[in-house]
Parts: structure tokens; C-alpha cells; sequence
């Protein structure tokens, strides 16, 4: 709640005032008698106001002392530094290198009396940088530890191109780039990489290993799950993969963590149970707990060691604790001690889907096993073998039909999509992965070692072949992936406090969990899709009205413009050019279209092109528009109907969602408020 209410709240006065109401509320209830009848209420209330407090004040302190600011324009400039990261992407033709080092800013300069310029000093900012280089520029010497200088093209990282599009500024703020781009000029090497092999080293030679023994994406999808490398798998599959709900088999999560310790934690105790004098001599589950817990420690830092794996990681070994212990391993406990780590060192991860969707699955998984119709269903003692199966996996079915139905607010509020059908292809997937593909790849690199991998390597590629047959086949059905327009915060959280009632509470009390998801559900479904949409720098600007096909101002190079476009408006089309809008008319620097919202007519114009235009009929054309939209400064005396969305406004709001029936524009700046990403940020701080 606490880390939740920073990222809502806007700013400085109202995190304090947040900070301020739970202190009020904590000396309130602390004079209640500790033993009376308020007691536990007492209790509670003091315990969620200081989780609370702590929460909000644990994710200010880290943004103020690690936040990186953005750079606070684009550059181009001489990097020098040390790389610190290196993500091979096959499929995507680079290498991304992120570089520790330090940028020079140049202030720019303040006209003064006369022709002079005052220049105010330039800025030196530490971070680092993340940059694009073309794969066949790629320099086996461009690893951890290596000192580079390259030329480069910087931009800052960018903010949501919408409301409601992916936030990387938020993402990089707390990862500490101050800038991404790509390299435009010849690399050199200052200092080649310590000797001594790196876990990054390993890493590569893993993913090359195995792409060289299973080719095309089949072997891009073992790589994966063996190192963590998921950059060389081709986009159709990545697609395939993520409208069938399978795309977290591609991330390294729980469910391979889990797999590689509970295969180490059998085999060893299995193996410990061979051996008499072994047998009675040691405790069996607590080493193989102890082997398990190495297992997924090494599994973890071999793969990448990023965050949604340290916390798989962090929830297998507290299971093997509660194992070795003789507690039940499936608790809630487990998940909150478990999601309180995560929260006390990376907090920023709770604003994330990777966060709540695999903390959501499990309580949704330990409240349904734990619920009372669940268990009278399983326990049945007297029937047969054939019936007990078919019972369980009834209830895997129905687990996974749970899990879909949980996090399926999730998917429509980071993403804007959710798969219909992902219950039925998990129930397959699932198992094809835990108990076929991920052992025939420990099988094979286990045999590589003596040269006769090769039958191990065929049979890994057929499951594979599988897995991938089945995702296509799943996501070419009808329906099988849901479009919906971005939902507000305030809709969102509707979600997650009933789905965290129904998950607390026992008993009938908990039904009272799907009220305000049913209210939720509402609303998410009868939002209105915005009917212009414009990006940040004005540069592109999409209209909707025309089925579920999206129209824009101008073509892009790249799917990614578009594609965010039509996700952010819930379109599963296609992309028209602005020409195709009924009643449009355009020349080489404008384009005015008509459009029928509210019961009447909206006159709407956008600039093509940044030439000069004649002046006295632009003023002429802004009179009779109700909006203006450009991707550059216009002059005072262009005063439409409405609003002008032009450079200077758009600057300070970022991105804009204009819903024309109701007269409400929502930009980037309204969700975004004063956290130093989108705000603070862009003024920017340095050591003079």
C-alpha cells in the first residue's frame, strides 16, 4: 500500500500529507488498552500503518539516493567507460551493451545584452548507458570488466509514448541508465576484460553452445532456458507464444527455478536413500534441501541473476527452509516473507507486471488449494486410482483456469491484452517443459561432455517443436486474445482489492472479495477508447473511428509506434494511412479530418512537415480547427477552437488520449505527477 500510494500520489506535498494521515491514524489507536476487547483491532491497525509508512518511505529514500537522472536532451558524444552488461539479441541483428561511465553536458547558453551568450557551465553526470551495436561489428573482447571509448547517439530514456504505454524512463530511473541509444562511430577498446572466465562469459558460450546443436527457434528457446538468453527468438513465435499465454516458459520465473531445485532436492535424497550408511546416518531432507537451495542459487546466477529470478529463487529456497523444517511449504507466510524482501530492496519491482503477476499466481494458487470446496473435492479416499487422477487433474485444469482469471487484470492493465485460452495450453505446456524439455537439456549438455549429445538434442527439439505447434495453434483461434483500452489506476486497483479479499480471508466472508471485482470488470469493459491519440513529440497521431482499425498522421520504419498505438486503444486491426479517413484533406504540410463524437463535428488539424508555411493561411486554418496537433512550436497567434497540442505544450504534458464525447484529454504528465523520471528529472543534476 505505502509503495503503491508514492507511485499514485503526485508529489513532495502529497506523500508527506500520505505520511502524515497514517502517523495520525497509529496515535490514535495506540492509548486503546492492549488486552481489551479492540485489542487485536489495535494491533492491526498499528501494523498495517507501519507497513505502510515504511513501504512509502522505503521507495522515496531509494529514488533519492539511486535515482538516475535522464540526460536532458539527445546527444551525440564520445563515450568512455566500463562495460557492465552484454544481451546478444540474434534476432534483432545487435549487441546491447550497457556502459559505466561518466557524460559531459553542456549546458546550453542564455542569450544576454547584445550579441553575447552567457553559458553556464557544463554538467558531469555518472550512470550509465545502454547502446545498440550492430552484430557484425561485435568484438569478442566486449565484455565485463572491458574499458571502451565509442562514439554514440543518446537519447534520454523515454517516458510512456500514451497514457497508459510502458514506462521505461520509470524503469531506467531505478536501474540506473541515464540514457539509451547506438553506436555511430568505430569502437575502441582501451583495456581488454580481466583474465579469468565471467558468469557472463559462461552465459554466451552456454547460448552459442546450444544454438549450434538445435538451430532456428527451437534452439533460441532452449538457450533460453538454460542461460537466460531469450534475444535470438523470432519475433512470429515471441508473438505466437505471448497471445497463447506461454510467455513466461520464456522467462526465467519460478517455474524453471522451481524445476531445476526440485529435481536436484529428488535426485539427491532419492540417491542418499541408496546408501544405508548414509541413509541413517545424515538427515536426507535437509541435505537435499541444502543441494536444492545450491542448485537455484547457481541456476539463478548463471541465467542472469535479474529480479523476477531472484525472487523465484528467494520463494524456492524458503520452501526447501519450510521442508528441512517439517512447515508446510505452501503458505501464505512463505509468500509474504517472501514478497517483503523483494519490496525492502526493490520496491520499484511492486509497480511492475513481472511483480504482481508471479506473486499473484501463487496466492491465487495457495488460496484455491486452501479453500474448502477444493479440499472436500480431493478427498476421497475410498475411490480407485482412475478416479483420484482424474480428480487431480480436474483441479490442474481448474488451478489454471484460477490462475488465468487472477491475473488477467494484470494483463489488460501493463499490456492491454489478455489470452482466453492460456488455462487449457498451460495445463500442456507446463508439464511438456517441467518434465520433458528442461530434463532432455540437462541430459544433453550432460552427454555433450563425452561427445554423443546428439540423440538428447533430437528429442529436445521435437518437444520443442511441440511447444511451439501448440502456442500457434492456440493463438490462431478465434478469440483467443482479448483487446481492451487502457483502464484507469483507480479500476485497476478495484481489481486487486477484491482478488487480495478473496485470497486473504476463509469462509464466506471472502465472497465479499467479488463485489468490487465485478464493479471492476464493469467498468473495465464499457471504457471508451480515446479517439486521437498523440505521442510525446507530436510526431504521430492516430485516429479511431473506423471499425478496429487504427489511422495515422504518418508511416513509420518499425512496428513498435503502431503496435503501442493499437494496444493502447484496445484496435486488433489494421494500421490506415491518414488519407483513408473519410472527409481527410492533406497537402505536403497539413491534414485536416473531420470527426463525429458527442452528437457533433470536431475539426482537427496536424502539421506534416516542418517547412515554412504561409503564414497568414495557417492563422486562417487554426480559427477553424477545434484542435491543432504539431510536432513543433506554432506562433501565439494560431488560436483554435479548443486546444493546441503543439512542441511547447507537448513538452510539459508528454503524451495525450483526447476523448471527444466527453471533452477529457488525459496526458502522460497527469499519471506521471513530479517523480524524478518525468519531471525533476529533465531539469537535471550534476556535479558542476
Amino acid at each position: 500500500m505505502g509503495i503503491s500510494a508514492w507511485f499514485a500520489l503526485p508529489g513532495l506535498y502529497q506523500w508527506l500529507a500520505f505520511l502524515a494521515l497514517l502517523a495520525a491514524i497509529m496515535l490514535l489507536v495506540l492509548p486503546l488498552d492492549r488486552d481489551g476487547r479492540l485489542a487485536h483491532l489495535r494491533l492491526a491497525v498499528l501494523g498495517v500503518g507501519l507497513m505502510a509508512f515504511s513501504g512509502c518511505g522505503t521507495i522515496w529514500i531509494k529514488s533519492e539516493l539511486l535515482g538516475t537522472p535522464p540526460i536532458p536532451r539527445p546527444m551525440v558524444t564520445v563515450v568512455e567507460g566500463v562495460i557492465t552488461g552484454r544481451d546478444v539479441r540474434q534476432a534483432d541483428g545487435i549487441v546491447r551493451l550497457v556502459i559505466a561511465t561518466r557524460l559531459r553536458i553542456e549546458a546550453q547558453g542564455a542569450p544576454g545584452r547584445g550579441h553575447t551568450t552567457h553559458r553556464a557551465p557544463a554538467l558531469f553526470r555518472d550512470g550509465s548507458v545502454r547502446v545498440n551495436l550492430p552484430l557484425e561489428r561485435d568484438n569478442p573482447l566486449l565484455t565485463d570488466g572491458a574499458h571502451v571509448r565509442l562514439t554514440t547517439r543518446l537519447m534520454p530514456p523515454a517516458p510512456p509514448m500514451v497514457p497508459g504505454a510502458f514506462d521505461f524512463a520509470r524503469t531506467a530511473w531505478f536501474s540506473g541508465l541515464m540514457a539509451t541509444g547506438s553506436v555511430t562511430g568505430p569502437v575502441s577498446i582501451l583495456t581488454p576484460p580481466p583474465p579469468g572466465t565471467t558468469l557472463d562469459a559462461v552465459r554466451q558460450r552456454l547460448a552459442d553452445h546450444i544454438r549450434t546443436q538445435l538451430a532456428g527457434t527451437p534452439g533460441a528457446i532452449a538457450a533460453a532456458f538454460a542461460s537466460g538468453d531469450r534475444g535470438s527468438i523470432a519475433k512470429a513465435d515471441e508473438d505466437a507464444m505471448r497471445d497463447a499465454g506461454l510467455t513466461h516458459l520464456l522467462s526465467i520465473s519460478g517455474l524453471h527455478v522451481s524445476a531445476v531445485v526440485g529435481a536436484v532436492y529428488l535426485i539427491v535424497s532419492r540417491m542418499i536413500a541408496l546408501v544405508p550408511f548414509l541413509a541413517l546416518r545424515l538427515r536426507v531432507p535437509l541435505v537435499a534441501a541444502a543441494a536444492g537451495a545450491l542448485a537455484g542459487v547457481a541456476y539463478t546466477l548463471l541465467t542472469g541473476a535479474e529480479v523476477p529470478t531472484i525472487r523465484s529463487c528467494l520463494g524456492a529456497l524458503l520452501v526447501l527452509a519450510a521442508l528441512a523444517l517439517g512447515r508446510d511449504p505452501l503458505s501464505l507466510r512463505m509468500l509474504a516473507v517472501a514478497a517483503f524482501v523483494v519490496m525492502l530492496f526493490w520496491p520499484e519491482a511492486v509497480a511492475g507486471p513481472s511483480f504482481q503477476m508471479s506473486f499473484g499466481s501463487v496466492m491465487a494458487i495457495i488460496a484455491f488449494d486452501g479453500s474448502a470446496p477444493v479440499r472436500r473435492f480431493l478427498d476421497h479416499p475410498e475411490e480407485g486410482t482412475v478416479m483420484r487422477l482424474a480428480r487431480h487433474l480436474a483441479m490442474v485444469l481448474a488451478t489454471g483456469l484460477v490462475i488465468e482469471l487472477a491475473l488477467m487484470p494484470m494483463g489488460l492493465f501493463h499490456f492491454h491484452r489478455a489470452g482466453l485460452y492460456g488455462a487449457g495450453a498451460n495445463v500442456v505446456a507446463i508439464p511438456l517443459t517441467t518434465f520433458v524439455t528442461m530434463p532432455l537439456i540437462a541430459l544433453a549438455l550432460l552427454l555433450d561432455l563425452a561427445g554423443c549429445g546428439a540423440p538428447a538434442w533430437w528429442a529436445v527439439g521435437r518437444s520443442l517443436d511441440a511447444l511451439l505447434w501448440l502456442a500457434h495453434a492456440t493463438a490462431r483461434q478465434p478469440g483467443a486474445v482479448t483487446l481492451l483500452p487502457g483502464m484507469p489506476a483507480w479500476v485497476f486497483g478495484l481489481f486487486v482489492g477484491g482478488l487480495l479479499w478473496l485470497a486473504l480471508w476463509s469462509g464466506r466472508v471472502r465472497l465479499w472479495g467479488l463485489l468490487p471485482v465485478a464493479v471492476a470488470t464493469l467498468l473495465a469493459i464499457v471504457q471508451p477508447v480515446p479517439d486521437i491519440l498523440v505521442t510525446g513529440d507530436g510526431h504521430h497521431v492516430a485516429l479511431t473511428g473506423l471499425g478496429n482499425d487504427l489511422v495515422m498522421l504518418r508511416s513509420t520504419r518499425s512496428d513498435y509506434t503502431p503496435d503501442t498505438l493499437q494496444e493502447t486503444a484496445g484496435l486488433s486491426g489494421i494500421v490506415r494511412p491518414i488519407e483513408e479517413w473519410p472527409g481527410a484533406r492533406c497537402n505536403a504540410d497539413f491534414c485536416r479530418a473531420i470527426l463525429l463524437r458527442g452528437g457533433r463535428t470536431w475539426t482537427v488539424l496536424m502539421t506534416r512537415s516542418r517547412d515554412l508555411a504561409d503564414f497568414p493561411g495557417m492563422i486562417r486554418a487554426c480559427a477553424q480547427a477545434d484542435i491543432v496537433i504539431a510536432d513543433r512550436t506554432l506562433p501565439r497567434r494560431c488560436q483554435p477552437r479548443w486546444f493546441k497540442a503543439d512542441r511547447a505544450l507537448l513538452r510539459r504534458t508528454g503524451g495525450m488520449a483526447v476523448y471527444l464525447a466527453s471533452g477529457r484529454v488525459e496526458t502522460v504528465a497527469d499519471a506521471e505527477g513530479e517523480h524524478g523520471w518525468f519531471g525533476g528529472g529533465r531539469i537535471g543534476r550534476g556535479v558542476p
